[in-house]
């Protein structure tokens, strides 16, 4: 079925309670709230601290990231947002801080071989 370090992973990942669309309005908050939650862990730093974005899967695969998948912002992406704090928000950690490391860090894996590229074309079906 499910091996046990999924298991792990799905369990610290909260389940969602709020059955609502953008339709619902005021209930549509509340479900945003809960789907933001499950999506990052907020730290208690959170704003004036950058969350950290995590690819589980590239983990070990390139020197530009930390154990259990996070990405390098460091030098790049964090002063960035200290200089922005709070009008930054999570789209601009996708935009300005995840965008800029794929451009970078997946063609580079694509030449090294660690990832390869299928079009959909060739997918198994």
């Amino acid at each position: 079925m499910v091996d046990e370090g999924t298991r792990k992973t799905l369990s610290s990942i909260p389940l969602l309670q709020t059955k609502a669309g953008p339709r619902d309005k005021e209930l549509w908050t509340t479900r945003l709230k809960e789907e933001y939650q499950a999506l990052i862990k907020i730290p208690i730093t959170y704003p004036t601290t950058a969350p950290e974005l995590a690819l589980p899967g590239l983990d070990g695969k390139t020197a530009k990231m930390y154990r259990g998948g996070k990405i390098c912002l460091t030098d790049h992406f964090k002063p960035l947002w200290a200089r922005n704090v709070p009008r930054f928000g999570i789209a601009h950690a996708m935009a300005l801080g995840l965008g800029p490391w794929l451009a970078v860090e997946i063609p580079e894996l694509i030449e090294r071989g660690v990832v390869t590229y299928q079009e959909k074309s060739e997918e198994v079906k």
